[in-house]
């Protein structure tokens, strides 16, 4: 299936979550400062593994950086 993360196109497997992404794209090892909206509503970090993706899903990963 094709979905949309972060404005690119990526082809996923079917059954695919929110955590398969976060995952594929070694956002964080540990997750944390990492937050996901999935059809632009955000979904918890303990929802990911359950939040399933379909066809033209659009997912928007962003990460706090720490800096000075």
């Amino acid at each position: 299936m094709i979905v949309t993360v972060n404005g690119e196109r990526r082809e996923l497997a079917p059954g695919a979550t929110v955590a398969t992404v976060v995952q594929a794209l070694d956002v964080a090892d540990d997750a944390r400062g990492v937050a996901v909206a999935l059809d632009g509503e955000v979904v918890a970090r303990s929802s990911w593994s359950r939040a399933l993706l379909h066809e033209g899903s659009l997912i928007e990963i962003v990460a706090a950086i720490q800096g000075g």
